[in-house]
Parts: structure tokens; C-alpha cells; sequence
């Protein structure tokens, strides 16, 4: 599967509930482990093994230590309300 040929259903099945979580976490203003801890819900063991996921599939970017939703992260975070 091509880096940017995953369906809005394969990031749901590789993100997981807790990819997803920190997806929206992200979303809603977390820019940080600790602020994505206190919005997700989420330990920060965690949020390791997923922030690095989300990285690599190109939905967050890492700016000046913070994690920002790129567009490709908007758009299947869009995708989870519908």
C-alpha cells in the first residue's frame, strides 16, 4: 500500500481507538505528550507508540516541539464526524 493511497478506513484500522484519540486530542489544541495526556485521556506510554504512527503516515507534523495536524490529518479527521 502506498504511503498516501490509505483510505479514510485503513487509517481507522491502523490508527486505532487510541491513534484516533490523540488524532482529536491534536485537533482540539494538545501540542504536546502532556497536553495530549490531559486531553486524551491517554497514558503516555500511549501516546510513544502512536505519535510516531501518525508521523509517519503524514497526519501530524512536528513543529518547534509541538505536533500539528497536517492537511492530510484534517482531512480524515473531517472524515470522522460523518
Amino acid at each position: 500500500m502506498a504511503k498516501d493511497k490509505e483510505t479514510h478506513e485503513d487509517l481507522k484500522h491502523l490508527l486505532g481507538y487510541m491513534g484516533i484519540e490523540i488524532l482529536v486530542a491534536i485537533d482540539n489544541g494538545a501540542k504536546n505528550y502532556e497536553t495530549i495526556k490531559l486531553f486524551s485521556g491517554l497514558p503516555i506510554s500511549c501516546i510513544n507508540g502512536r505519535v510516531p504512527v501518525l508521523l509517519d503516515l503524514g497526519l501530524i507534523t512536528k513543529n518547534n516541539d509541538e505536533y500539528l495536524l497536517t492537511e492530510k490529518g484534517i482531512l480524515f479527521r473531517k472524515s470522522l464526524n460523518g
